[in-house]
């Protein structure tokens, strides 16, 4: 999935701070112990056959990919505090939707990310869908009784009323 360099991530300040102790970490302690497990695979000989080795890189690799993640999501951050009263469809709240005015056909979810509201998996009962999603962007700034399509990856289009927006709790 391609990232949108330019595009503002809307932050907690709980989020924020976890994210640059999480790029703290990688790029110190993280390094560190990744470079001394492949200093100490590659002391064990071929490295051809050397599968601790190829491990070690691979976690490195992966480490370094995610480093370059957060770097980038800190440098668009926009820090703010988690709506509490929003009546308008904005990153972190929780949202009802139905889909073409069926109020018996119903999705609840959370607009935004887990990562990026610094949600932890004990909330992995709610849906979370991102604002530059096709469903998010069409809602974004809209309110409860408010109508919106959009356009879903088979190319039909999905109309949608919003039924509540309201603060996450978690």
């Amino acid at each position: 999935m391609a990232e949108n360099t330019t595009e503002t991530i809307w932050l907690t300040k709980e989020a924020h701070e976890k994210l640059q102790a999480e790029l703290q970490y990688l790029t110190n302690e993280g390094r560190a112990e990744v470079t001394a497990r492949i200093a100490a695979a590659r002391d064990e000989g071929d490295l051809k056959e050397n599968g601790g080795y190829h491990a070690a890189r691979e976690e490195q690799g992966q480490q370094e990919a995610r480093i370059r993640q957060l770097q980038d999501m800190l440098r668009r951050a926009e820090v703010g505090e988690a709506p509490t009263d929003s009546k308008t469809v904005a990153p972190g709240v929780q949202v009802t939707i139905a889909f073409d005015g069926d109020t018996d056909d119903t999705e609840t979810f959370l607009l935004g990310s887990r990562e990026v509201l610094g949600l932890d998996d004990a909330v992995d009962d709610l849906q979370v869908y991102s604002p530059q999603s096709p469903l998010g962007a069409a809602i974004l700034g809209k309110s409860a009784g408010d109508e919106a399509s959009y356009e879903a990856p088979n190319g039909k289009d999905i109309n949608v009323t919003i039924v509540e927006v309201k603060p996450f709790t978690g």
